[in-house]
């Protein structure tokens, strides 16, 4: 460890038991002193989601990126071709083994790293990191478990460095205008809220040749295997990300409990029957798929607010978060290809405003300031911002706006989800990642 990750453990040892953020992380800004000079950022997964964090990487100003790991050649390969175009050296490679990451994140320069591989590697490496001194950022779902749930509680807490969950959807320029109407008061007080992940996922859980698993290429190699063996919602945090931030979770707010069914498990066996290089004999259709098409969860906040959570990946259909918010003054529904609102005594009888107008007057300042600078740079330029609060969190070392406790409560849905289900849609109680200081801790601005 390098002496100004001592110095930013000892600030954080000096704070005290009196924080309000967390009770053992240094509240946002008292980390240690801002960063002098370019910030070192290193890679865990370099395939299409982690490129992609590389790209944006390479065009902010003031990062050096100084190691990439991933055990597939032609994945490091392409990274090292990114950097030369951009005229900027190559970086170290660390490529030996699936525990290539561990000798990595003994280099003291590296100040962050960006975590993008397959879900079952997301806590493990991202403790790690935590545990070399280094922020982590991980992409989503952070956790598959309630024990590694807490394991990236426990770690952040013991270390005092911060993780940040890089849910993208919580920057969508629609959802930032909806977060500005409900923190602005536009819906009034919310009561009730909609989200999901439906999109299918078919031609990615399967290669052309409905290969999975070993020998695929893609998510396909990996990605598939959760659909055979779990029955759970595998991928909540895109819609609930969204929804937690609007209803200050973690934050005077926090998940109470979740009931969850599962319908019948047919969509992936009717796809390979149906497939060109399919058919009933198919090996793949005698499967005995595990995962649900359809995963419905309800969950329940102290406040008192409910939240539909649907996943829904396994049938034909758009793509579509599914989001819907609603309150004593209005109510918007707001997703591609069907975006419309309602507010009382503002919206003409009991019918529908277009939600472009409102989108405009609500308007985050963050797409105001930068969304021409964001255009382009993946999923309508919500990623743009997201890479840039890690980065920004790493430079300024503070807390991230999305840490590790939303890491840990929107992760958590897929365990408990799993354990509703198996037990007949019995309730499941959230664990209080927080340790009791929801109660204190004060809502975050996206900044």
């Amino acid at each position: 460890m390098n002496t100004n990750r001592r110095n930013f453990l000892k600030t954080f040892s000096a704070a005290g038991a009196g924080l309000v953020v967390a009770p053992h992380i240094a509240k946002a800004g008292s980390l240690s002193k801002k960063k002098e000079g370019e910030v070192n950022i290193a890679f865990i997964g370099v395939g299409g989601r982690g490129r992609s964090h590389v790209r944006r990487s390479i065009l902010t100003e003031g990062v050096k990126i100084t190691a990439i790991c991933d055990i597939d050649p032609e994945a490091i390969s392409k990274t090292q071709k990114m950097l030369r175009d951009a005229g900027m050296p190559e970086a170290a490679v660390y490529s030996n083994g699936e525990y290539a990451y561990l000798e990595m994140l003994k280099r003291d320069e590296i100040d962050g790293v960006i975590i993008s591989t397959p879900w079952l590697w997301h806590t493990k490496m991202a403790v790690a990191t935590m545990k070399a001194g280094k922020y982590a950022g991980l992409e989503v779902s952070a956790a598959n478990t309630i024990e590694e749930c807490w394991d990236l509680v426990n770690t952040s807490e013991e270390t005092g460095i911060p993780c940040m969950i890089l849910e993208n959807v919580n920057y969508r320029r629609d959802v930032m205008a909806v977060m500005n109407m409900v923190k602005q008061g536009l819906f009034g007080e919310v009561v009730h809220a909609r989200c999901g992940y439906r999109h299918s996922l078919l031609g990615v859980k399967f290669n052309e040749d409905l290969k999975f698993g070993d020998g695929a290429k893609g998510e396909a190699r990996w990605r598939t295997q959760h659909s055979l063996k779990r029955n759970a919602d595998v991928y909540p945090t895109h819609g609930l990300g969204p929804i937690a931030a609007m209803l200050d979770i973690n934050r005077g707010n926090r998940f109470l409990y979740l009931t969850s069914t599962a319908s019948k498990a047919v969509g992936l066996k009717d796809y390979i029957e149906e497939h060109p290089q399919g058919g009933k004999d198919h090996p793949h259709a005698k499967l005995p798929w595990k995962l649900g098409d359809i995963i419905t969860s309800i969950i329940k906040t102290t406040n008192g607010e409910t939240i539909i959570v649907t996943h829904d990946c396994n049938l034909p259909r758009p793509y579509s978060l599914n989001f819907h918010v609603a309150g004593t003054d209005g109510v918007t529904d707001f997703d591609y290809g069907h975006r419309r609102i309602h507010i009382e005594g503002q919206t003409e009888g009991h019918g529908w405003d277009e939600f472009k107008a409102w989108q405009d007057k609500y308007d985050h300042p963050l797409w105001k300031q930068y969304g021409e600078k964001a255009s382009g740079s993946g999923h309508g330029g919500m990623d743009f911002f997201v890479t840039r609060e890690f980065i920004n969190a790493v430079k300024e070392q503070r807390q991230p706006v999305m840490d590790v406790y939303d890491a840990a409560a929107w992760s958590a849905v897929t365990p408990l989800s799993e354990a509703s289900i198996a037990q007949g849609s019995a309730p499941q109680y959230f664990p209080d990642f927080t340790r009791g200081n929801w109660v204190k801790r004060k809502p975050v601005e996206f900044v």
